[in-house]
């Protein structure tokens, strides 16, 4: 007698089949490269620490549970074993075991205080979700970043068996096997269905709940840890905010394969179905050259109709039973599901259709500045594919102007795209996708230059041109680096100001954007040695986080205002941290504190015609947009190499080159005098 109900099992899946056919239909007729063999195994290789965490949960679903701390425990198992690698001497297998160790202590914590305590599920884990990144913030200081892990390992996450097959897959595919033996073919799994039809039936019943609630949490945070090891193997790196967001997108996959949220009902084989889904419109979307955006749009309906038919369901159909009773699905459910996917295609469909349409009318126009050379329009219309840190960033807003400018005038296709926020994992998941595609050149402003390095390397050793602006990967990873000013003329200009507006002595403080930025940490270390050397009397008091976030900058300053009263200078080094400082400053009508820092001239105006902030140095970020394409289209003609010195850049002007840099310029001081004469 089957564990699961039959019909409903094979209903619910055979939606989810149409539903995969029906995007591989789509995107194998819009997107570039999608209906090869190559890009099914990219998307398994994406797929397998999200696919780890939904398989893990399948089953805490069933039994009418949650766990939301599967994601920050991938982020304390990182660290760990990042840790135990590299400051505690341990091996790679001792590492290992530290990090199988932490996920099995942290599911116990769950297990401990959901099953014997009975404290609800989603108040726990939402807790612990919040403790264990905590620690792992904690151990890192949000700042250290773990590295430089030996080729061997890497492979796990990065290499392919016979050059085809993704490395992981040979730890995904047990793991798989050994849940879907647990959940649908032993008496555990029967108890976690009845569990999940109700806890105190199951009880009564003679079944040990306490002791399966706690089996299902327990493995929950071991499964969390391998995912962490696949997840450090894949990035190349072992930061505190790996797996941030991932329990959602997991939970997502387990509820589209059919599992009631309700408990009593889903099957392994679903989850993997909805992981699919999901995993196959992200990819389809990238390679289509389509918004991130979309993904959450068309995942979101998918989900909530999903959820809908699911409720319906439950009030239309008879009490459930573990034993095999039948459920009768409406053939009207499955085509309200079934529409909405349909819906979601055409939606994708559609906006591609506009993208094209909107780039072929377009009539490039050249305009130069007189006296230098017009950019040369490719031949061929290049693609080149440019990503920024954080999409929704003002400073990254700016740049895309001129991006789209250089683009226009030189005929080439230019893909916009990147993470809505900063995640370093995001990136690497595109630039994979951008391989996939296999772009012309690829061009990315680096959130941690240690997890993207690898990954921009294997787009060099596919043929791929690799640029990085804004900030640096590693210099073997890339062909050159657009530099919009070198970090010691930052530093210098920033310190030199300070200086002159506190009278040479004085305490001051940093407001950085993530403390694992490699770019903005050079300009600390350039200050440092600047202040050192030249101004012994000014003291840097502290230096604290914004996550390039206007909000968190204004709360630092606020914190920075009252822990370190004798603070005069606030030094702000992300584009939104300078006018968060000037609101805290303003709102505390502290007139005795100077803002200055690195910023859009258009976002700082009120505040510095207001006197809130005295100096905002950048420089032109449309400009360095625009210089990005430009060189991108130079290389991808083999115009430029390592030996060329110069290169004329139209309105530009003639660009240095200095090794492996082009050098957009000095920085540019703004201040009340001269603010008004720039928009941007």
């Amino acid at each position: 007698m089957p564990l699961v109900p039959r019909r409903s099992r094979s209903r619910g899946e055979w939606g989810l089949v149409l539903a995969l056919a029906a995007e591989a239909a789509l995107f194998s007729g819009i997107a570039h490269n999608f209906f090869t063999l190559e890009n099914f195994f990219e998307i398994l290789r994406l797929s397998v620490e999200l696919g780890l965490l939904a398989i893990a949960l399948t089953p805490v679903l069933v039994s009418g549970g949650i766990d939301l701390s599967v994601g920050s425990m991938m982020g304390l198992s990182a660290v760990l074993f990042g840790a135990a690698y590299r400051d505690w001497g341990l091996p790679l297998e001792g590492a290992a075991m530290v990090a199988l160790i932490a996920g099995g202590a942290g599911g116990a914590l769950n297990a401990l205080l959901i099953a014997y305590f009975h404290i609800p599920p989603l108040i726990v884990t939402l807790g612990t979700l919040s403790l264990f990144r905590g620690i792992a913030e904690g151990l890192t200081r949000g700042a250290v970043n773990y590295t430089d892990f030996p080729s061997g390992f890497l492979a796990l996450g990065q290499g392919y068996l016979g050059h085809v097959v993704p490395a992981q897959l040979l730890l995904f595919v047990p793991i798989l096997a050994v849940y879907a033996l647990l959940l649908h073919r032993s008496v555990i799994g029967r108890a976690w269905y009845v569990i999940g039809f109700g806890a105190p039936g199951a009880r009564y019943a003679g079944l040990p709940v306490e002791r399966r609630i706690a089996t299902l949490y327990v493995l929950s945070g071991l499964v969390s840890a391998i995912a962490a090891i696949i997840y450090v193997a894949h990035l190349g790196q072992a930061k505190s905010d790996a797996g941030s967001g991932y329990e959602l997108d997991a939970i997502t996959a387990v509820v589209l394969g059919g599992t009631s949220v309700f408990g009593g009902r889903g099957t392994v084989w679903g989850t993997v179905l909805g992981l699919a889904a999901l995993s196959v419109l992200r990819n389809g979307l990238h390679l289509a050259a389509l918004p991130s955006e979309l993904t959450g749009v068309l995942t979101g309906t998918l989900l909530v109709a999903t959820i809908a038919i699911d409720r319906l369901r439950g009030m239309d159909a008879p009490a459930e039973t573990p034993s095999g009773e039948e459920i009768p699905v409406k053939n009207s459910q499955v085509a309200i599901l079934c529409g909405a996917i349909v819906a979601g295609s055409l939606i994708v469909a559609g906006t591609n259709v506009w993208l094209v349409r909107s780039l072929g009318s377009r009539e490039p126009s050249i305009n130069t500045a007189p006296g230098t050379a017009a950019p040369t329009r490719t031949s061929k219309r290049a693609v080149i594919a440019m990503m920024p840190k954080a999409k929704g960033d003002p400073y990254f807003v700016s740049c895309r102007v001129g991006a789209e400018e250089a683009a226009r005038e030189l005929g080439v296709d230019l893909i916009w795209d990147g993470p809505t926020s900063l995640d370093a994992a995001r990136q690497n998941e595109l630039v994979e996708n951008w391989i996939t595609r296999k772009v012309d050149v690829i061009a990315v402003a680096v959130e941690n230059r240690g997890g993207i390095s690898s990954v921009l390397r294997k787009a060099r050793g596919r043929g791929i041109k690799v640029l990085t602006w804004d900030a640096d990967a590693e210099p073997d990873a890339r062909d050159f680096f657009i530099n919009q000013a070198t970090s010691q003329g930052i530093a210098n200009t920033l310190t030199d100001e300070a200086a002159r507006l506190l009278g040479g002595k004085g305490e001051f403080a940093i407001i950085t954007g993530a403390l694992s930025a490699a770019n903005q940490n050079e300009w600390i270390a350039f200050i440092k040695k600047r202040q050192a050397e030249k101004y012994p009397n000014l003291a840097l008091a502290t230096i604290r986080p914004s996550d390039d976030d206007r909000d968190k900058a204004f709360a630092e300053t606020q914190t920075i205002m009252r822990v370190f009263p004798r603070v005069k200078l606030v030094v702000a080094i992300s584009a939104p941290a300078v006018p968060g400082a000037a609101e805290a400053v303003r709102q505390a009508n502290r007139h005795d504190v100077n803002v200055i820092g690195l910023s859009l001239p258009n976002m700082n105006k009120p505040y510095v015609h207001d006197g809130w902030v005295q100096t905002v140095v950048l420089w032109n970020t449309r400009d360095l947009g625009y210089l990005t394409v430009l060189a991108g289209s130079l290389l991808a003609q083999n115009t430029i190499s390592s030996s060329t010195t110069s290169f004329e850049a139209g309105r530009l002007g003639t660009i240095q080159i200095r090794g492996t840099e082009v050098i957009l310029g000095a920085p540019v001081m703004f201040k009340k005098e001269n603010i008004d004469r720039f928009d941007f």
